[in-house]
């Protein structure tokens, strides 16, 4: 009886244990999230920037000067016969179905698109599932491990894609990620780069400018274009491997809940046959003390 006491006792302390690594990789989880939706925050005053120079580009577009340069960022055949996809993922496990959802959801896309389609994955878990989709990436990066570490991986991607591009094919980019919805929901979303959206570029040179002032690209337009195009590129990826990020720890969050809720269930069962056997184990003691107490009196009297 005692051994299986002693049992119960040290399954209740691992139990214990865990429940303290799941607060603590919740609470990060929380903290992480926080950082990244703040850095997408943080970048829309420029982004808006940005797109105010591109709204300026354009509109003098529109007065009769040239379009968006015919070369690597626009492509001028109606269905390219590359299709470049970005899928953002994870590294670490513990995400529930946060890489099942993009994955599913970036194949059934790309499979209504015409065109040979060249994935490079963001992720380890996402390369696999992307293999198991039969979409083998051409190419696997790592996940950021902080913001800092965002930049870097946005001059990967940029490198693959013009790499891509020089071989001489037509070539779209594409992103797909998890964007938050909440703290703990997140939903996956699709957005084309390359070639630039021409319903995009007219929205932007109609926009109303916040000033009286009609604005005026100083010196050589198409530098000026080109510099704020990849800009645009910038920002873009950054909004999205951000918005991933915190999809990931918005999922990893959920999971911990969840974790923490059934660690909660199992510790009040545990507690509660802990507690009956160690009241069935003192009721037996002192049955036998009780019983061990009668058979002396009964001999003391017998003499």
């Amino acid at each position: 009886m005692s051994d299986t006491i002693a049992g119960l006792r040290r399954t209740i302390d691992s139990a214990g244990e865990l429940q303290s690594v799941v607060r603590t990789m919740k609470a990060m989880a929380a903290s992480s999230i926080g950082q990244y939706e703040q850095s997408v925050r943080s970048l829309a005053d420029y982004a808006r920037t940005v797109e105010l120079g591109l709204g300026a580009c354009f509109r003098t577009s529109e007065q009769g000067m040239s379009p968006v340069p015919a070369n690597s960022l626009r492509s001028t055949q109606a269905k390219p016969r590359v299709i470049g996809a970005v899928v953002f993922g994870s590294d670490q496990g513990l995400v529930g179905q946060f890489n099942e959802v993009i994955v599913e959801y970036a194949s059934k896309t790309l499979a209504q698109m015409q065109g040979t389609s060249k994935v490079w994955a963001v992720g380890e878990r996402a390369d696999a599932r992307l293999a198991d989709t039969g979409l083998p990436p051409i190419g696997l990066f790592s996940v950021p491990s902080s913001v800092k570490a965002i930049t870097p991986l946005i001059g990967e991607i940029l490198v693959a894609a013009e790499e891509l591009r020089s071989q001489g094919d037509a070539v779209e980019l594409h992103l797909f990620y998890n964007r938050p919805m909440s703290a703990v929901v997140y939903e996956p979303v699709h957005q084309q780069l390359l070639p630039l959206d021409e319903n995009w570029q007219r929205r932007l040179a109609t926009a109303p400018w916040p000033t009286d002032r009609q604005p005026e690209v100083m010196g050589n337009r198409t530098a000026t274009l080109r510099t704020l195009i990849r800009e645009y590129l910038f920002v873009s990826l950054f909004r999205a491997c951000a918005e991933s990020l915190a999809s990931e720890n918005a999922s990893r969050l959920s999971a911990m809940q969840r974790a923490e809720k059934n660690i909660e269930e199992l510790l009040e069962d545990l507690n509660g046959k802990f507690h009956r056997l160690r009241q069935s184990s003192i009721d037996e003691e002192l049955f036998d003390v009780v019983s061990g107490f009668e058979a002396l009196s009964e001999d003391a009297n017998a003499n």
